[in-house]
């Protein structure tokens, strides 16, 4: 028998409707917040991943999904969505077309790694971004929105780490006065880190290597280098979260893995995850666009696993009960019947009705045991006797009562 692809995983019609209850939630908070959804292809070319991630990621190093097609052009199925969605503003002139774009999305994503509880090689994200706000104001309302979601959900204990990277200038400080620490230290890191310290020493911070811990707990804060326009950026944001009784807890190690974060960086993260216990984060990335052939453009959202949520859903009794599978269930004593059921399951589904019919000529028995089994609220029976009159038996099944109805008048 073949198998799903390793770190692949098939949704089944038992668990789909916790799959539709996370989506709708998102649709249904996102557009409280005046965000629109979008929607790009599932892969893109090369370069949008690697001058967007960034060259020296694990993303674009070691994780990506990538082909030569026939055209020998070389394809990337998408590892995330933010460089793709500017991609897409870009092209499709959005940032013309008005003053500020509120975007959210939906769909899956794939990389390339070691598979473990609610990391897959195929996995799904929503996440939301804010486009062409410059200001503080437009961090604090991702984070919001984020935040709003995760209530929605039913998600109330989960930690929120947030740390700012500061401007340019702030963080081409800090990385002078990291890279000089980190170089004293070096022959005490691990050797990735002795890597990452030549091509991106902030990612340095991100290592959870237990070499690497003692090394970076002693590490410079960047929260000293901060210039004034970063330092009043930061302090704006977290007086908004703080009149909005949004939880934080400020985090100067906090990078997040991706090149492009500039200023506000967050994390969400819940202790029901164990050592992986991120479920979501992001951040302001100003740089983005014109590193995609784009105008300068600021810009600011997050993205949250879809896997992720599930498994936070279940371990706190918050996932939703199944769905009814249908609304009525017809019963036919004979297969000679089938014209009539299917002419009445016609009129039912068009008034929205769902229905199931049978379409194995079964014994009454097995059908009632079936309509039974998917907890389907009523029965109708269309049998000799009743036919006679034109009607049919409608059984309620919570109670077992039954009536007779005439055919016209169902």
């Amino acid at each position: 028998m073949i198998q799903a692809i390793r770190g692949t995983k098939d949704i089944l019609p038992d668990t789909i409707s916790h799959w539709y209850y996370v989506e709708e939630t998102a649709r249904k908070v996102s557009e409280l917040f005046g965000y629109k959804e979008i929607r790009t292809p599932i892969f893109e070319k090369t370069e949008v991943f690697a001058r967007g991630v960034g060259e020296q990621t694990d993303i674009v190093n070691k994780e990506m999904y990538t082909f030569t097609d026939r055209g020998g052009d070389s394809i990337t199925l998408r590892p995330e969505m933010t460089a793709a969605l500017v991609r897409a503003v870009i092209q499709n002139s959005l940032v013309q077309q008005q003053a500020i774009s509120r975007l959210w999305y939906f769909g899956a994503f794939f990389r390339y790694e070691r598979p473990q509880k609610g990391r897959l090689r195929q996995f799904h994200q929503f996440g939301a971004e804010c486009i062409s706000s410059p200001y503080p104001e437009s961090d604090a309302e991702i984070i919001h929105l984020a935040a709003t979601f995760c209530k929605a959900l039913g998600i109330q204990d989960y930690l929120l780490l947030i740390n700012t990277l500061g401007n340019e200038n702030s963080r081409s400080e800090y990385r002078k006065v990291l890279v000089d620490y980190l170089s004293a230290n070096k022959n005490h890191l691990s050797s990735e880190s002795k890597n990452r310290l030549e091509t991106n020493p902030l990612r340095v911070l991100d290592s959870k290597d237990e070499q690497d811990r003692e090394v970076i707990s002693n590490a410079p804060n960047i929260l000293d280098c901060l210039d004034e326009e970063s330092r009043q950026h930061f302090q704006k944001v977290l007086e908004i979260l703080d009149y909005l009784n949004i939880p934080y807890k400020i985090n100067s190690r906090l990078v997040r893995g991706l090149d492009y974060y500039s200023h506000t960086v967050f994390e969400l993260q819940h202790n029901s995850l164990g050592a992986q216990d991120s479920f979501g984060g992001g951040g302001r990335y100003n740089s983005l666009f014109s590193q995609l052939g784009g105008k300068d453009t600021p810009a600011v959202g997050f993205a949250m696993g879809v896997e992720r949520l599930l498994l936070i859903l279940e371990s706190i009794g918050k996932l939703p009960a199944p769905d009814v599978f249908a609304d009525y269930y017809i019963v036919s004593a004979n297969s000679d019947y089938s014209n009539i059921a299917f002419k009445i399951a016609e009129k039912f589904r068009l008034s929205g009705k769902r229905v199931i019919c049978d379409v194995q000529r079964r014994s009454m028995k097995a059908q009632m045991r079936e309509a039974g089994k998917l907890n389907i609220p009523y029965v109708i029976i269309i049998a000799e006797e009743e036919l006679k009159q034109n009607a049919v038996v409608l059984k309620n099944m919570s109670d077992g009562s039954q009536q007779i109805i005439e055919i016209d008048k169902l």
